[in-house]
């Protein structure tokens, strides 16, 4: 009898705790992906706004056109990424790794790029509007035609590692 009580009480706390979404969940607002390898995957045009991505690899995987507003994608990897006007604006993005990804035209207003490794990244034209940006690795970034974090620089074509 105590065996079962047991269980019981087993199943209840599993029932009872927190669904998070696993590394495999489909995209969608607020999924937790945390400390997944999700490299070449493609999420063109999706919507995870409010996700957790903490921690997970997205290594030469498709980003184009998705609304990723307000992530937690501190120390996510994003290297090689395709981020073709990609929705980034409010996002934590602390210490998160975008060698050589392209984000074009891609919205970061607002975003935490602090300790963010920037190397060779492409950020033409996008919004860098009020983004923070101390301590970022920016060597060999293209800022050309980039909105500058002060809201009201546009960087000139040729701006590589710094805005001019």
């Amino acid at each position: 009898m105590p065996f079962i009580k047991y269980l019981i009480v087993l199943l209840f706390l599993l029932l009872a705790a927190p669904v998070h979404a696993g590394c495999t969940d489909a995209a969608r607002p607020g999924a937790s992906w945390i400390r997944c390898f999700m490299t070449g995957s493609q999420y063109q045009e999706v919507d995870i706004k409010n996700a957790i991505l903490r921690e997970s690899t997205f290594t030469r995987s498709n980003f184009t056109g998705a609304v990723m507003s307000d992530v937690d994608a501190r120390d996510a990897k994003f290297v090689s990424a395709i981020m073709l006007g990609v929705k980034l604006d409010g996002a934590n993005l602390a210490n998160a790794d975008f060698t050589k990804a392209d984000l074009s035209k891609a919205d970061l207003s607002g975003a935490d790029l602090r300790g963010a490794r920037l190397y060779q990244t492409i950020l033409r034209g996008a919004d860098l509007s009020g983004a923070r940006l101390n301590g970022a690795d920016l060597y060999q970034t293209d800022f050309s035609n980039s909105l500058w974090v002060d809201g009201t620089t546009r960087c000139a074509e040729g701006s590589i590692g710094r805005c001019k």
